[in-house]
This record gives C-alpha cells, structure tokens and sequence, in this order.
C-alpha cells in the first residue's frame, strides 16, 4: 500500500513539473521564406506597412502606404514605362494563409485595420471607416471638423475623433470597438459597433478623459535602467501616454495598451479601471520599444508579443508578470530581420506574420516550431 501511495506521488509530482516546464516556456519560431507567394501581382512593390491583421478565416490583411513608391521604384508606372518594375500597390492586400494575394483594393491610406467576423474591414485614418471586403465604403465614425477652435484644442474630453487613429479593435460579443485616438496624450476611445456612437473613453492609468493633460507628453516620462544598477528605475513615469499608442483585447476580458516611446504596456479592465503595467527594454529611447500587442494562440494566451520599431526584434513576454522570455528577429534587411518592424499578429496555428513601414516595405512569417 505504501509503494503505491509513494508511486502515485512520484507521478503526481512529475506531471506537475512537466506542467510548469510546458507553462514557463517560450514559444519558438522560424522564418518562413516561402510565405507570401513572390512576385506579387501586376508588378507591385509593396510599401510602408501601417496595418496588419489575421481574420477569423486565417485570411491576412496589409494596409500600406502606396504613395511612399518613390522615382527610384515606379518604372512600370511611367508613361511610357521604362523597365519592368514596379507599380505602386493599392491600399489594401489581403493573402491567404499560403501567401496567395485574394483580395485587393485602394482607399485613403491610414494606420491601424481589424476585419470583423461579419467580413467588414475597418482602417484608421483621420477617424474609422467601415468597409465591405471589396471596399465599398459602409460607415464612417463622426470626427470633428478639421478647423481648430478658436481657442486653440478642443477639451480632452470631446466625444468626437480628434487626431489620428492608431490601431482598431473589437469586442464582437459586447459589439463594441476599440480605438486608440492620439489625439494631445492619447485616449482609448469605444463606439458601438453598429451605430458608432461613442460610449466611454479614457486615458493613462485609466484617468477619465477630461482629466488628460493639455499638453502633449515630450517623452520625459519614459522609463530606464540605472548606470550604477541592473535594477529597473522609473524616471517620473509621464501620467500619459507618450507618442505612438496602439492596443489590443485578450480572451479573458483585459484591454492592453502599448505605449511605444514610454516602453510600457499597461493593462485595464473593460471600464477603463487600471489593473497593472509592464515595462520593456527601457533603455530604449527615441521611438520607444512597446510598439504593439499581440497574443499567443493558446486559449489561455499565456504570452505577449510585442513588436519593436526602434530595436527591430519581436518580445516575447509571459502575460502573467510581463517577464521577457523571448525573442524574435533583429535588425537587418536579410530574410527574418527587419528595418522599421512596425505591425504584427498571430493567426490560429500560433504563426506570427509582420509588416515594416521603413526600407523594410514588406510582411514576413513566422512559423511556430515548439
């Protein structure tokens, strides 16, 4: 009886630490050098890539920037042409998981995109459009007119889009969506998906909206790692957001807000209530390292990962604590390096797909391998 008891806690105790191993680690990925399917279409050259999303039908979406084509690279498009290549490409791209393009169209170019389980696309410019998936534009949220006020900016607290859009998200099952304005210091501002009329909205550390500055944040809030110490100093962390902020909705209900000049991620509640907030590569400065949120494709997405315009890798950080556990990429112009990493996310089989919006100009896969 004894040997059995003492043979039933071995196991036990093996399959608790094999759980903890499979928990605590990271996953790994390769580049895929045969995704997309090369050359594109009608001689395009894709440009900066500012929007990037995987739907529920594992179909990838690219929104770049067709006017940044420049005289070195419109050849085709002359009149008469003088080479082969290239032509500018439209706005909009969509490939499917094998890297066939299978849809295309253009529209105003803008920052930010997410394509709704109905099939609707939505882009971030000026304010958000809601497209159909052959680009006929459906609707479009209310934003203020382009005139300042005569006193100068409008209040933080204007229900209206103010300034850019920098990323678009949704809650299907509250049909609530998500965006990030960066209008002075940023707000995290929430329509009602079917009749886009503003619901709450609010800021840093889930300040309400009238109470962000009205000054725009000059990054000197951004966080960094003592010369005397290993340890993780805050330099006066900005009470807001600093610069380029974009955002993203896990399964369980939190909202996470990357902050990419203030290196941080912090993380709410869906009513705007501040839960906590990670800091990552703090030493960085000038375009700041948080520059996105994706999530694992574990139903428990036990893992962040963060793009980084400013160091060109991929973080892989563990969403419990906000520990680094990984790594994807560096700097470079080779295949799996990047120039100017700028959008990522992740399709059903765990596989992350990235676009670069400098000399980079192109989306790359990575394959999930462990």
């Amino acid at each position: 009886m004894n040997m059995l008891r003492t043979s039933s806690l071995a196991i036990s105790l093996c399959i608790s630490l094999t759980a903890i191993s499979v928990q605590a680690q990271a996953p790994g990925y390769r580049f895929d050098p045969d995704w997309p399917a090369l050359p594109l279409p009608n001689k395009w050259w894709m440009q900066g890539v500012t929007g990037l999303y995987v739907d529920h039908n594992d179909n990838i979406w690219v929104l770049n920037r067709p006017s940044n084509l420049d005289n070195t690279e419109n050849y085709a498009q002359l009149d008469p042409p003088v080479a082969e290549c290239c032509v500018a490409p439209p706005a909009v791209i969509a490939f499917d998981i094998d890297g066939n393009v299978i849809n295309s169209w253009d529209t105003q170019e803008g920052h930010g995109m997410m394509v709704d389980r109905e099939g609707f696309v939505w882009i971030g410019s000026d304010t958000v459009r809601k497209f159909t998936q052959d680009g006929a534009l459906v609707a479009t949220i209310e934003r203020i007119p382009e005139e300042e006020p005569p006193e100068g900016k409008y209040p933080p607290d204007t229900p209206l889009i103010v300034d850019q859009i920098e990323e678009v998200r949704a809650d299907e099952d509250a049909r609530e969506l998500y965006t990030i304005d960066n209008y002075l210091n940023g707000r995290v501002m929430i329509y009602d998906m079917d009749t886009l009329e503003f619901k709450r909205g609010w800021g840093a550390y889930g300040k309400p909206l009238s109470d962000i500055g009205n000054t725009s944040t000059d990054g000197g809030g951004v966080a960094f790692y003592s010369s005397e110490s290993a340890e993780r100093t805050v330099n006066t962390q900005s009470p807001d957001f600093v610069g380029h902020v974009t955002i993203g909705l896990s399964n369980d209900g939190l909202v996470y807000v990357a902050d990419r000049r203030g290196n941080r991620i912090q993380v709410f509640d869906k009513q705007g209530g501040f839960q906590e907030e990670f800091y990552l590569a703090v030493e960085t400065r000038q375009r700041g390292s948080a520059g996105g949120v994706a999530f694992s494709h574990d139903p428990e997405q036990r893992h962040l990962i963060i793009p980084d315009i400013q160091n060109n890798t991929i973080w892989i950080l563990n969403r419990e604590d906000g520990e680094i556990v990984g790594r994807v990429g560096s700097a470079g112009d080779n295949g799996g390096q990047f120039h100017g990493l700028h959008m990522l996310d992740v399709d059903s089989r765990g596989n992350l797909y990235t676009g670069e919006v400098q000399r980079g100009e192109r989306v790359q896969r990575f394959l999930l391998v462990n």
